[in-house]
């Protein structure tokens, strides 16, 4: 049998517009003489639909695309993701569903078991779980068909396991003699390759081939790389989807061989990859076709405009440079530079006379703030005030250029420089940022080499540098890592070798800022924990780690 993975960006409830990407993906299957094309998890509503599943007509639309597939689909077999509804009198009243058609019969269909709960997840809270794991008799072979996390549980791989169930070993117990999985797995860096030795090891335990189909795309800040694969029943990789684009590829059942697209060969290169895509698809499905970005000739903003330009094209960004009294001249020359580079265009807006005007009109309450953290937001928030005003006048989508680093502390300005629609590296450490950078310029300067080599500053008072404020970001970013992603306590922090006083400062920034994140724009997830929905902490509470 010759079977196709068909990788796709659906848009969340965008029906007509996935329906008619599975029916071109399908279609092209059966012009490649696939016997069945595979989908992947919910793909003909899109991952992940959240509150949207308790509308009933949501649900009712899903249901009606899935059956104008079954319909319309010819010549090939199909599996793939929807919504089902739970007939039963108990439990959520919704499946997460994979089903198997051909020539308008739906032959098998799945719930999925195990739903995840964590980080990003909550599918417990809109679905209950599969019951029945059965293989299924299909053109020579036997299906064991899961759904994602169903395969995420294998307990001679993990450690702790969080379910008591494993339903590939159940579909194995049945007779299934190839595994598929279809899934909406995000991504986060350094996921790939656990993923792969988690695979690895489950087709090399059983000796059955293992086809992997994932979602591709960005859906709000959760990204996904689709990467979909294909292992032969030794454990070796035969075909590959490229990733973070759509994507076919086929496999053959009796030769187990595929083929080979090429992906990102390092994590610098995944990330940027994750970025640009995520980007692109944020402003495309929300709606938007352009976006503007507050250029200052730092790094952050130099970076996210690279960004930009990959995603939307040169013709649709815009750059603003905004100059105070505070602003080096070399950072009007490096932004300059860096946009012609792009082929951007740049507008300059001082603030300098908006900012004396400000201190002027509030001068009957206080004095002397200019370069004090006062003046220093006020400021920020001129720029804010006009880069918002542009967006409004124009219709581009603001995107905001804080990175990790500086969001985890609170280094920065509310209803200032964190104005905006989407934060692009609001989830990259200042660290990586630097990486990214150096990534972009290896073969051809793009961002000026100055703006990489010289001290990162806020350019909001007299010779200002971010180590003023901050430990070296070295220093900053491996503390952060261990506190937010790692959920390490401080005293494991210290043991790790990081100066007590230092630990503990940053762990109290960390804490205190925590109601600036929750007013911060949606950030693109691209580590293994980012501030947004997947991190929830109250911003009102008086725990202090000890």
């Amino acid at each position: 049998m010759k079977i196709a993975l068909a990788q796709i960006n659906p848009t969340i409830g965008g029906f007509p517009a996935n329906t008619e990407k599975i029916m071109a993906a399908a279609e092209k299957a059966g012009g490649l003489s696939c016997d069945l094309v595979v989908f992947s998890e919910l793909v003909i509503s899109g991952y992940p639909p959240r509150d949207l599943l308790e509308k009933r007509d949501f649900v009712d639309a899903n249901l009606s695309h899935l059956h104008q597939l079954i319909g319309s689909i010819k010549g090939v077999g199909v599996i793939c993701g929807f919504v089902d509804k739970n007939a039963g009198e108990g439990g959520n009243p919704l499946f997460n569903s994979a089903v198997l058609f051909e020539d308008g019969k739906i032959l098998h269909r799945v719930n999925k078991k195990l739903l995840p709960t964590y980080d990003v997840f909550d599918e417990r809270r809109y679905f209950e779980p599969g019951t029945e794991c059965t293989s299924f008799p299909y053109k020579g072979c036997r299906l064991g068909l899961t759904i994602c996390e169903d395969i995420w549980n294998d307990k001679d791989f993990f450690s702790r396991h969080l379910y008591p169930f494993d339903p590939v070993e159940n579909r194995v117990e049945q007779g299934a003699d190839l595994l598929i999985n279809i899934a909406a797995s995000p991504y986060h860096v350094g996921k790939r390759e656990f993923k792969w030795d988690m695979m690895r090891a489950t087709v090399r335990k059983y000796k059955v081939p293992l086809l992997y189909a994932n979602q591709v795309g960005g859906n709000d800040s959760v990204l996904f790389d689709g990467l979909g694969l294909a292992f032969d029943s030794r454990g070796t990789i035969t075909a590959r989807a490229r990733d973070f684009q759509e994507d076919i590829i086929t496999f053959d059942t009796e030769t187990q061989q595929g083929e080979i697209h090429p992906i990102s060969g390092s994590d610098t290169e995944s990330i940027l990859s994750a970025l640009i895509m995520g980007t692109g698809d944020y402003v495309r499905k929300c709606g938007f076709s352009k976006a503007l970005i507050g250029l200052s000739g730092g790094m952050d903003s130099a970076l996210t405009l690279c960004i930009a330009v990959r995603a939307l094209g040169k013709q649709n960004v815009v750059a603003i440079f905004m100059p105070s009294q505070y602003t080096a001249e070399e950072n009007l020359e490096d932004s300059k530079a860096l946009a012609a580079n792009l082929g951007v265009k740049l507008f300059q807006i001082p603030i300098g006379g908006i900012f004396e005007r400000y201190l002027d009109e509030l001068a009957p309450l206080f004095q002397g703030v200019a370069t004090e953290v006062t003046g220093q937001n006020i400021q920020a928030r001129a720029r804010g005030t006009i880069l918002m005003a542009l967006s409004n006048k124009l219709g581009y989508l603001l995107l905001s250029t804080g990175n990790k680093s500086e969001l985890a502390v609170g280094y920065c300005t509310l209803y200032g420089d964190m104005n905006g629609g989407l934060a692009v590296i609001s989830d990259v450490p200042k660290t990586m940022v630097y990486e990214i950078a150096r990534f972009i310029n290896r073969e051809d300067q793009v961002i000026p080499e100055r703006i990489i080599e010289k001290p990162p500053s806020a350019e909001l008072k007299p010779d200002q540098r971010d180590q003023d404020d901050l430990p070296p970001y070295e220093v900053l970013d491996g503390i952060l890592k261990a506190y937010i992603e790692d959920n390490k306590a401080p005293d494991e922090i210290i043991e790790m070798g990081y100066e007590a006083p230092i630990v503990r400062d940053i762990i109290t920034r960390v804490d205190r800022n925590e109601y600036k994140r929750h007013q911060a724009p949606p950030g693109l997830k691209v580590t293994t924990k980012s501030f947004g929905y997947g991190r929830r902490y109250p911003i009102a509470q008086k725990y202090r780690s000890p």
